[in-house]
């Protein structure tokens, strides 16, 4: 007749601790799992404060009546931006109702803390600018917005000195300048030149690339964080490339799409801080974020893999 074994009461505490930890193996596996697909940051250059890559531009996506299907998605968006720890939602009262659908919905979900908020003032004149800018505080329902920037560089001398004077005061937190076209680069080197800003919002993707020749590197000289707008080419080259088969280099990136290797290229790109895709359904903002996670290829990788690149 066999006895069993007696354990002492050290033995016993060590093995509940192995067994303890034995039980955490799966929960740890997917924390880091979780953690390894975690959005990289990148620091504004003005206060080496850490800003997600990925962003959400509310352009015609956000612009929806409150009743409509459309509207019902966009909770969803915010969810899939803040659950890869995306922080950046971007808009303009050029929007229509994109800033105020914005400040709903952060209202309603309590998350106005998680965003970091940017709007633009777009119209000429003083007393005009800062109508418009108060506006966009009250349809954003907030009383600090995180960046200012001037839309298009219209009536940029006058409003840029009213955002400073609103920047000593705490109402916002960056300044800066925006534009989306090639044509007005020579007017926006000459303000970055010109001016102490924070940021500038600027087109770039693969299919126009013309910012790199001047401007990227200008911003990254200047320390301005450069938040880039337009980085699907305006939708076109992604189109284009939608029906094309993923190179099998895209999986060596971590890239399980085709708009996470055009996000992956723009990010490449070590002036850029931040791109704002827009959209309006979770999943696309869900791909798009996942770009956000892992390493980006240096400027030879993308040289290399040029021809399947082409629609």
């Amino acid at each position: 007749m066999s006895t069993a074994p007696v354990l002492t009461r050290s033995q016993l505490l060590r093995l509940g601790v192995a067994l303890s930890f034995c039980a955490t193996l799966p929960m740890r596996a997917a924390a880091q799992t979780q953690e390894a697909k975690r959005m990289n940051t990148r620091p504004i250059p003005a206060t080496r404060e850490a800003l997600p890559v990925v962003g959400c531009g509310t352009w015609i996506g956000f612009d929806v009546p409150p009743a409509s299907a459309e509207y019902q998605r966009l909770p969803g968006v915010l969810d899939a931006l803040f659950a890869a720890g995306g922080t950046v939602l971007d808009s303009s009262p050029m929007y229509g109702r994109s800033e105020a659908v914005t400040g709903d919905l952060l209202a309603a979900s309590h998350r106005r803390a998680r965003a970091f908020l940017a709007t633009k003032v777009w119209t000429p004149g003083h007393d005009a600018g800062i109508a418009q800018m108060e506006q966009s505080f009250e349809r954003l329902r907030t009383d600090r917005i995180d960046l200012m920037q001037v839309h298009n560089l219209l009536d940029w001398r006058i409003h840029l000195k009213t955002l400073r004077g609103w920047k000593d005061q705490g109402r916002v937190r960056y300044i800066g300048v925006t534009h989306y076209t090639a044509s007005a680069y020579a007017e926006v080197e000459a303000v970055l030149r010109a001016e102490k800003l924070d940021f500038l919002q600027i087109n770039y993707s693969l299919d126009q690339r013309e910012a790199a020749q001047r401007l990227l590197p200008l911003a990254a000289e200047r320390g301005v964080a450069v938040v880039v707008n337009l980085p699907f080419g305006g939708g076109g080259l992604l189109r284009q490339l939608r029906d094309k088969p993923l190179p099998g280099w895209a999986a060596e990136i971590g890239c399980t799409s085709w708009a996470q290797v055009l996000l992956k290229f723009v990010l490449s790109h070590p002036a850029v801080t931040c791109t704002i895709p827009g959209t309006s359904r979770p999943e696309h903002m869900a791909d798009n974020a996942a770009a956000g996670s892992g390493s980006f290829p240096d400027a030879a990788f993308w040289l290399r893999h040029e021809a399947s690149l082409r629609p």
